[in-house]
């Protein structure tokens, strides 16, 4: 499937090799686009899926290096794809596997090379392993892989992400609120699981699938949710990450049409993504929602957002937890300010919404839609109750919301003091400028 919104990246002019800080971004942003096409695509053609990751990561490892030699290659996926393969053919090789499978891989190479040399990879688009009539397949039949029962709950997202989303093991760390050792441990164990159960690569049979869906969309939940607001560095957004969420979702969305939390996880990313343009300025600095000028929001994601909640809605199965999330966004994206915004539904919403996924985030927007509606005094109530059980230790949202309500309520001392905590547990720089701007300007 050809893919025009996706960056060329173009062989080193003339006159020398390129830096290796300029090899460095390439191989990031192939690595980073491209990731479960590329495993996999690995995966189908060897039928070993921790085999597939591993060999991913050895020809990455090796573009750093030719790459800054020869230049970046016209087609790095290509050749991204043809070195880790000959990395897998090696690994046969070296176990003396000398099986069916092994002669299957041999011969392609062998065929397809046979009249250039075969020196350096390959760098065509139409490759065995390329298939474009399979790449998207191979990217769903690895999130349903990832996403197999025979993993615990916390294996399946820190496998997805690693495979899937192409995060690293800090950022799944910082995604999953848990020690970058354990997720380490957890996409090891996950592959080796995989292996030692025999779980095939291929797209599992439907009746199969509903029972790994809420895996699935959890993963491109977390996924999106690190794009759209990312937990730490300069940047607030990471359209990457959001952008190959949207697009397995819409994949998704094709592939299970009569599920309708799939179409309302879509909904809630197309409409949320809507609001993207406005969400930065010029500098990258992030931009509140009552300052964002609302003709800058994407009004074709809307359109899309809006006719895949109805998608949803029109399946007669009520709104899942995703579905409600995305009502709340289209209240937002159908109002033309802040203040009219329909505060009194988003209030509903979240108090549904609670009671069909529980957790204390969800209790913490509530208290903003009810600060709307009723007041910060009523809110603070609610914000108080989750800071007496403990229940968001660690997160800056708590005293971000508490700080703002305390200071609608004239109390700029305590308010200072909690947005200022905010400031500090804040990883994201340009999120803790605006947090440090607010409590700076209660002084």
């Amino acid at each position: 499937m050809a893919r025009a919104d996706r960056p060329a990246l173009m062989p080193a002019a003339v006159g020398g090799p390129p830096s290796t800080e300029s090899v460095g971004r390439a191989v990031e942003a192939v690595w980073r686009i491209e990731s479960a096409r590329i495993v996999g695509a690995l995966a189908r053609y060897t039928g070993d899926f921790e085999l597939a990751e591993d060999v991913a990561q050895e020809a990455v490892a090796q573009a750093l290096v030719t790459w800054s030699r020869d230049g970046v290659p016209a087609n790095p996926v290509g050749w991204l794809l043809t070195t880790a393969r000959r990395r897998a053919i090696d690994g046969f090789r070296r176990r003396s596997t000398l099986d069916e499978r092994y002669a299957l891989l041999a011969g392609q190479l062998a065929e397809g090379e046979a009249s250039s040399g075969s020196a350096p990879p390959r760098d065509r688009s139409d490759d065995l392993l390329w298939d474009p009539d399979r790449v998207d397949d191979d990217a769903l039949a690895l999130m349903f892989v990832a996403c197999h029962p025979v993993l615990s709950p916390e294996a399946r997202v820190a496998l997805t992400l690693r495979v899937v989303g192409g995060l690293t093991s800090e950022e799944i760390a910082r995604a999953v609120l848990v020690p970058v050792s354990t997720v380490q441990a957890r996409i090891t164990r996950a592959k080796k699981t995989i292996g030692a159960a025999g779980v095939p690569f291929a797209l599992p049979p439907a009746e199969e699938r509903r029972g790994r869906l809420g895996g699935v969309l959890s993963v491109l939940y977390v996924i999106f949710t690190e794009g759209s607001t990312a937990t730490t560095g300069d940047s607030l957004l990471r359209p990457d990450l959001a952008y190959e969420a949207i697009r397995l979702a819409r994949m998704l969305a094709a592939l299970l049409p009569a599920e309708p939390e799939v179409h309302g996880l879509l909904a809630l990313f197309e409409l949320t993504a809507a609001r993207f343009p406005a969400r930065t300025g010029p500098d990258g600095e992030a931009v509140l929602l009552a300052d964002q000028d609302r003709h800058r929001w994407d009004r074709s994601a809307i359109r899309r957002g809006l006719a895949a909640i109805g998608r949803a809605a029109a399946l007669g199965r009520g709104l899942g937890p995703y579905g409600l999330q995305a009502a709340i966004a289209a209240c937002h994206a159908s109002a033309p300010s802040v203040p009219q915004t329909d505060w009194e539904r988003i209030a509903l919403l979240y108090e549904a919404l609670g009671r069909v996924a529980p957790s204390p985030v969800v209790e913490l927007n509530r208290a903003v839609a009810v600060a709307m509606v009723n007041g910060p005094q009523q809110a603070l109530a609610i914000v108080d109750e989750l800071v007496a059980t403990d229940r968001l230790t660690g997160s800056y949202l708590l005293p971000s919301v508490r700080g703002e309500l305390l200071g609608q309520l004239g109390r700029t001392t305590q308010a200072r003091s909690e947005l200022e905590l905010a400031a500090r547990l804040c990883r994201n720089v340009r999120e803790r400028a605006v947090l440090l701007r607010k409590a700076a300007a209660l002084a």
